[in-house]
């Protein structure tokens, strides 16, 4: 399977939601689905080498912490259509409650990027294994 090929179990996975529903779904619905399929994604980028869950969870929380996020989406806005801006401006108004920690523009770009791989998620999954394919991961833990 090369790197843009949309796994065969996303295609399963994603049936039970028709594109047609999608205004139905409120952005953090669609942010709270992104989350999930984007952290699936990354654990699965940092599959090989084999090493440990500790090793793996580091990685891991590296790449999905909405820091992390916020650099992802903007590789991403130059590739990006006008539907899916869209649902990134529909994600970003939707951003609310933001963790202390960060500032409320990280916040409000991960929560926008998320919003556009739940969307994506339902409507079209081959291009967002084409976007995810476009972006670039630190193969070095956090500390």
């Amino acid at each position: 399977m090369g790197e843009t090929e949309l796994p065969p179990s996303w295609q399963q996975l994603n049936t039970a939601i028709h594109p047609n529903q999608v205004p139905q779904l409120s952005p953090a619905a669609l942010a709270y689905l992104g989350d999930a399929v984007y952290e699936l994604h990354v654990r699965t980028r940092f599959l090989f080498p084999p090493k440990r869950s500790h090793a793996y969870h580091q990685q891991v929380v590296a790449q999905v912490r909405a820091e992390a996020q916020s650099s992802h989406l903007q590789l991403l806005l130059p590739h990006l259509t006008s539907v899916e801006l869209d649902a990134i401006r529909r994600g970003r108004n939707a951003a609310n409650g933001r963790p202390r920690r960060l500032d409320p523009e990280v916040y409000q770009q991960a929560t926008s990027f998320e919003t556009l791989i739940g969307y994506l998620y339902i409507t079209d999954p081959q291009r967002l294994s084409e976007l995810l394919g476009l972006l670039q991961f630190d193969s070095t833990p956090a500390l």
